[in-house]
C-alpha cells in the first residue's frame, strides 16, 4: 500500500485515543504510523492522556514532533521536577506536611507540560475533537467539543487519588475514563474507518503482595476493561489496538524510553490493520 492510496481520495479515518496515564505514551507510535501512511483523521476523540494526545494531533502536530517533545521533557528527570515545581500548590496551608500528589492542580500541571502548539480553544483546532470527562455528582459522561480546550483536557485527566477534581460552573469533573476509557463510540458515523487505541492495561503479577494503591488502580483497570469489552461487543471499531503496556503504572512517565521501545511494534500492527481494512472495503 502506498501513501497515496490512503491520502488520495480513499476512505476517511477517525481515531479514538484511550486513557491510561503514562501508558498513553504508546499513542505516539500510532500517531507516527498514521503520518507514515499519509492518513489525516477527519475526527479525533480522547480520554485523559488520550485526550491530550488527540489535542496535539488536532492542533496539527506530527507524530515525530510529539515524540521529540515528550522525550525532551520526560527523558530528563531534572526537567520534569522543574516543571512540577512550577505547578506546585500556591498556598502555605496546602504545602504543610510536605507535598502530596493529590495537592497538585491538574490545570496547573497541564499548563507546565502542554506544548505551545495546543491552542486554548476547540475552535482553533485543525481537526474536530471530542474530549470526555466524568461529571462526578451528575453521574454521567461529559463530552467537550467547544470552548475552553485546556479546561476540557484538565477535566478529562483528573485521575482520582492522583489529582484534585476540576470544578467549573458548579460541576465537578474527574477522569473521563471512569465512564468511557476509549471513546471510539463517539466517532461512529464520522468516518469510513474508526480506529481505537486501548492503553488501559490490566493488573500484573509482580512477585509481591499488592499494596492498597496497587489494588485501587488495578480495580479501576478491571472496571475500565469491562466497559471497553461491553462497548466492543455492542459497537466495535473497525480497528482496535492494544499495545503491551500493562507492566507500567499510571505515573511511570520517566520510563518513556523503555515503554516506547517495548510498544514500538504497534506501528506495524496498525499498518497491517489499515491494509486489511482497505482490502475488506475494496472487496465489499
Amino acid at each position: 500500500m502506498t501513501t497515496d492510496a490512503v491520502a488520495g481520495g480513499g476512505p476517511s479515518f477517525a481515531i479514538a485515543f484511550g486513557g491510561g496515564g503514562a501508558r498513553g505514551l504508546a499513542h505516539i507510535h500510532v500517531i507516527e504510523a498514521l503520518d507514515e501512511l499519509g492518513i489525516r483523521p477527519v475526527a479525533v476523540a480522547g480520554t485523559s492522556i488520550g485526550a491530550i494526545m488527540a489535542a496535539a494531533v488536532a492542533s496539527g502536530m506530527t507524530g515525530k514532533h510529539i515524540n521529540a517533545y515528550a522525550r525532551s521533557i520526560l527523558s530528563r528527570r531534572a526537567e520534569v521536577v522543574a516543571r512540577m515545581w512550577s505547578a506546585r500548590p500556591e498556598t502555605l496551608s496546602q504545602m504543610m506536611g510536605g507535598f502530596k500528589v493529590t495537592q497538585f492542580n491538574i490545570e496547573r500541571v497541564l499548563h507546565a507540560f502542554l506544548p505551545h502548539q495546543v491552542p486554548k480553544t476547540f475552535e482553533e483546532l485543525a481537526i474536530p475533537l471530542q474530549v470526555t470527562a466524568t461529571d462526578y455528582f451528575g453521574h454521567h459522561l461529559k463530552v467537550f467539543s467547544e470552548g475552553d480546550l485546556h479546561l476540557a483536557l484538565a477535566a478529562s485527566a483528573a485521575i482520582p487519588a492522583v489529582f484534585a477534581p476540576v470544578v467549573r460552573e458548579g460541576r465537578t469533573y474527574i477522569d473521563g475514563g471512569m465512564y468511557n476509557p476509549v471513546p471510539f463510540d463517539l466517532l461512529h458515523g464520522k468516518a469510513d474507518i474508526v480506529i481505537a487505541v486501548d492503553v488501559v492495561g490490566s493488573p500484573q503479577e509482580e512477585g509481591r503482595k499488592p499494596t492498597s494503591i496497587d489494588l485501587m488502580f488495578g480495580a479501576t483497570q478491571l472496571l475500565m476493561q469491562s466497559i471497553i469489552a461491553h462497548k466492543v461487543e455492542r459497537c466495535p471499531p473497525d480497528i482496535l489496538l492494544c499495545p503491551p503496556v500493562s507492566k507500567y503504572r499510571v505515573l511511570d512517565f520517566l520510563k518513556i524510553d523503555t515503554l516506547m521501545a517495548e510498544t514500538a511494534p504497534v506501528k506495524d500492527e496498525l499498518k497491517r490493520a489499515v491494509e486489511a481494512a482497505l482490502r475488506a472495503r475494496a472487496a465489499a
